[in-house]
């Protein structure tokens, strides 16, 4: 069943889930400074790179749930995979608490995401 918002506002689901890739936007944005700044490993070209593409691909995923597009469905679907990839990417750095927190938060987004993309379908 497609998913819709009515003439009144979101409904709740959708709200949550705008709200989860915001956080995870902000999230990735200022862990990519930590990053840059900590340097060696956390600095390589291919973890910014991918946190860089979590970034865009959840203002993406936003605007495409704020406007209740047609295509929302296939946005939450790569913007699950590309923050499944971020949070294993961050996990790997053991023992490093600001990275820990942020694959937790794209988890959580990852997981909001497939939702969105599931009700959509």
């Amino acid at each position: 069943m497609a998913h819709h918002t009515s003439r009144h506002g979101m409904d709740d689901q959708m709200a949550d889930a705008i709200a989860v890739v915001n956080e995870c936007h902000d999230t990735c944005l200022t862990t990519i400074s930590y990053c840059l700044e900590h340097g060696g490993e956390h600095a390589k070209a291919e973890h910014i790179r991918l946190m860089l593409d979590c970034v865009d691909i959840c203002r993406t995923a936003a605007a495409f749930m704020l406007r209740d597009s047609a295509l929302e469905g296939r946005i939450c679907a790569v913007c699950a995979e590309v923050c499944d990839a971020c949070a294993a990417d961050c996990a790997r750095f053991t023992g490093d608490e600001r990275m820990q927190a942020c694959a937790e938060v794209c988890r959580r987004c990852a997981e909001s995401c497939r939702q969105m993309a599931a009700s959509a379908a």
